[in-house]
């Protein structure tokens, strides 16, 4: 997964360091809850970003 303030070319190289490569990669919306007119929103405010790892 990319952690928080890590950009998708240090997951890469962490992942390589750790002896991985990636063979997939998923993205998930994140949401919040706002209350706008006495109705409740889910609002996009980030993205998960996961990648799956085969040993190398």
């Amino acid at each position: 997964m990319v952690e928080e303030n890590e950009t998708i070319d240090d997951c890469l190289d962490r992942m390589s360091k750790e002896g991985y490569f990636p063979v997939r990669r998923t993205e998930q919306p994140i949401f919040k809850e706002e209350k706008r007119d006495n109705v409740v929103e889910h609002v996009p405010c980030g993205r998960s970003i996961t990648f799956e790892g085969k040993l190398m």
